[in-house]
């Protein structure tokens, strides 16, 4: 009996194929350039093995996963293969192999199999998790190791490698009889899979040129010099022909020039390193000359991307008060869709913390077997053990960055269950649990990040010093709860309005286990919270002159909002000595987001969003903690540390849009279906800032459009400015279509020619899809 169905006898069973066509394949073209063709675990991924697909609901279904000639793409299929097409995942789109039962899907229903038989597949973006189980320890080895020596060789590619492989695996899927020569037809094919609709009589020409053998077929070398010509970037040609001259080669002193205009390091020094780096002719390198390849590997590379390569590492100082940073913090933490019938899981902690998070949220409640769950209270949400998500929080809290994680804490147990939240804190935890104010740290300012690396805080109620008896407490209501309640009202109507058949009042009836006592709190929950006590926010007046930096407040959107129109100089300040949290209006059913930016500008520190729904709003949260070295913590601008500060430098930026390059299929299964694309610039910053343009559109080319045009913006404060690259599908008689983006902080985007990488919708990467840049900015 394997997961509750009796298995069928092995002669029944599907088999992995071993010979013939879809046996021991021959290794496609892309896989050949990855040099993994006689690897014996790729090759019996090649072949195929039949995996258990373990369910999160429970059940588990035979599938035969199979690696394709391409190296990258994994194709699973059924036990009946008339009744489902296949399905499939990319290797560049997995984040992590975890070996063993290291899943809440394998650890609560993978009990069947043998430990050593079972491994995760956990992905980047919001895709769920893969958990699969095979046939023997042996077959699973050979997936853990071949699947993770495929994503070492992608991440270590160039950006022309993975160009020339994404290329040649569509070559691969174009070659629709599988002989390795390209008919005209199959040409054409292949490029509207590139997103390209190319004029017959063009295309006709290119492969006629190609075609030296004269067969109408394309093979070998006739192939590799079509794909190059479609890979031609006529741009880059033109910037290299406008330094090296009319020999076409450059010089080291040449590319000094270039670097000069680029605003980097023109030294010869550097210009030489360049060369020796990226140069692929050997003959060239020796002599301190560039060819247009090498060019091309350059502006290609990490050193062309518009990202300053500085701050992918941790490059600010660290050693300041924690109320001067801005904290990527997730609200709802446990949910992995909307907040009103969506499933609570631990592994959407892992995807937070793996994505920077440093403030997560447990909303708890009582147990009914002693054990406190973590859910959304009054909702059809399903519920997870308080005891597994601390467990989840150990294993990956650190894994990704070192600086402190605070796990905010909005209480409904009684205070039995809240003695067993600490004690399951303590003994899980351990040493990394902040349980006493730092040695010798000064009361008056909270410690650093630096001095709290590797530490786990706990924002919750405290106790008053003196408390004996937790018999006599008196109310003391969750700050964030108070504020609800107070909204409730007038939220409600506005709910029923939209939602007639179900309104809020009857998803209330469902009712959770609050403990009575629910409002005191317990001396051993109290006693862990040091640095981030729960308070409810005492007015700005009383704070600015009584502060207390190891009280902190939470304001929903609307109370952030209304503070920052009627005293946003006054909350700037009071921000820059306590921390404040602020956090979508719980009664948004869609868990949707509100524009963090606005929080920002006013200094709060802990802007909380729901990670698990994508959006602009999550863009921006990405873009925000994109540097330093994506650690969680950015330092806020001096103007919000010691307010007022000095006047910011003015800056006129302008951005000229040159092409685009392999822009994603939107329509996969249309063939005919191309692109259209714009490219929007979009400024977020103070109001004044807030601006955005866009480029025309381009009619079927989502292959190498070209725009060449310049979008010009003033900004007044440009240490608080986003900026917010989005290309979409143009549509005349409906809304546009999102095809990628990319956000950055302005001070991280570096002038001169740069290429920018774009993601999809849930911030995984679209390689290899970029545009090319030209960056200006100037001090007015």
């Amino acid at each position: 009996m394997i997961c509750g169905r009796k298995a069928r006898p092995p002669a029944e069973r599907l088999r992995a194929p071993s010979d013939g066509a879809g046996g021991s394949r021959r290794p496609g073209r892309a896989l050949k350039k990855m040099g993994l063709t006689e690897d014996e675990d790729v090759q019996r991924m090649l072949q195929g093995s039949l995996l258990w697909k373990v369910k999160a609901k429970g059940g588990c279904r035979e599938r035969l996963f199979r690696l394709q000639e391409d190296g990258v793409t994994v194709c699973f299929e059924g036990r009946f293969r008339h009744t489902r097409s296949p399905q499939s995942f990319s290797v560049a789109h997995i984040e992590g192999v975890r070996e063993g039962r290291q899943s809440e899907g394998l650890r609560k229903h993978g009990a069947a199999f043998p430990e050593r038989h079972c491994f995760t597949l956990a992905f980047k973006g919001r895709r769920k998790n893969l958990d699969l189980a095979a046939r023997g320890e042996e077959d699973a080895r050979h997936w853990v190791q071949g699947i993770t020596k495929l994503m070492g060789r992608l991440q270590a590619m160039s950006q022309m490698e993975k160009l020339d492989h994404w290329i040649h695996g569509v070559l691969q899927r174009a070659d629709s009889n599988k002989d390795n020569k390209m008919s005209f037809r199959e040409v054409k094919s292949m490029l509207r899979m590139l997103n390209i609709d190319m004029d017959d009589v063009y295309a006709s020409k290119l492969f006629k040129e190609c075609d030296h053998s004269g067969n109408e077929r394309l093979e070998g070398r006739e192939l590799e010099e079509f794909c190059r010509r479609l890979l031609r970037r006529p741009e880059l040609e033109e910037l290299f022909g406008r330094y090296s001259g009319e020999d076409r080669v450059l010089s080291a002193e040449e590319l000094q020039d270039f670097l000069r205009d680029q605003g980097e390091d023109s030294s010869l020094r550097q210009a030489c390193t360049i060369i020796r780096t990226y140069e692929l002719n050997e003959k060239a390198k020796r002599q301190d000359l560039m060819m247009l390849d090498g060019f091309m590997m350059y502006l290609l590379s990490a050193a062309g991307d518009i990202l300053n390569q500085e701050h992918t590492k941790v490059h600010q100082d660290m050693s300041q008060p924690l109320s001067h940073y801005f904290i990527s913090s997730s609200h709802n933490t446990y949910l992995t869709r909307n907040q009103i019938g969506g499933s609570s899981s631990t592994e959407a902690y892992v995807r937070a913390l793996r994505a920077g998070c440093r403030c997560v949220e447990l909303d708890c409640w009582e147990g009914s077997d002693g054990e406190p769950v973590v859910y959304h209270g009054h909702t059809l949400t399903s519920k997870i053990l308080f005891r597994d998500v601390i467990e989840s929080i150990r294993d990956y809290a650190f894994e990704k960055s070192p600086y402190p994680v605070i796990l905010s804490l909005e209480n409904h147990c009684g205070l039995e269950q809240q003695a067993t939240m600490a004690r399951h804190m303590k003994a899980i935890l351990g040493d990394r649990l902040l349980t006493q104010p730092l040695q010798g740290q000064d009361p008056n300012h909270l410690p650093s990040p630096e001095q709290l690396k590797e530490k786990i805080l706990v924002k919750s109620k405290k106790l008053p010093e003196l408390w004996q008896e937790p018999q006599s407490v008196t109310s003391l209501l969750d700050p964030e709860e108070e504020e609800e309640e107070e909204e409730e009202d007038e939220e409600e109507e506005k709910v029923q309005e939209r939602s007639p058949r179900r309104s809020l009042q009857s998803l209330q009836e469902i009712k959770p286990l609050q403990a009575k006592d629910a409002s005191q709190v317990s001396p051993e929950l109290s006693a862990l919270v040091v640095y981030c006590q729960a308070v409810p926010f005492p007015g700005l007046a009383q704070a600015l002159r009584h502060p207390q930096p190891c009280q902190m407040s939470s304001f929903s959107e609307r109370k952030a909002r209304k503070l920052i129109k009627e005293a946003g100089p006054a909350l700037v300040q009071y921000n820059a000595r306590q921390l404040s949290r602020v956090y979508p209006l719980g009664l948004k059913m869609n868990s949707a987001n509100y524009n963090p930016q606005e929080m920002w500008n006013a200094g709060c520190q802990l802007v909380a969003l729901n990670f698990q729904t994508p959006g602009y709003e999550m863009d921006l949260n990405a873009g925000r903690f994109l540097p330093n070295g994506r650690c969680g913590y950015v330092l806020k601008p001096l103007c919000l540390r010691s307010p007022p500060g000095e006047g910011p430098r003015r800056l006129a930026l302008h951005i000229r849009v040159i092409t685009a390059q392999q822009l994603p299929k939107l329509n996969r299964d249309k063939g005919s279906s191309i692109v259209d694309p714009f490219v929007r610039v979009e400024i977020h910053g103070i109001p004044a800032d807030c601006a955005k343009q866009q480029t025309h559109h381009k009619l079927n080319n989502g292959f190498n459009p070209r725009w060449e045009e310049t979008l010009r913006f003033q900004v007044r404060v440009p240490e608080l400015a986003l900026v917010r690259f989005v290309v979409e599908d143009y549509d005349s008689t409906s809304c546009n279509d999102f095809v990628g983006q990319f956000t950055l902080p302005l001070p991280s985007m570096r002038q001169g020619y740069r290429h920018i990488h774009l993601l999809s919708k849930d911030g995984a990467s679209l390689s290899p899809a970029t545009l090319f840049v030209h960056v200006r900015c100037k001090s007015l």
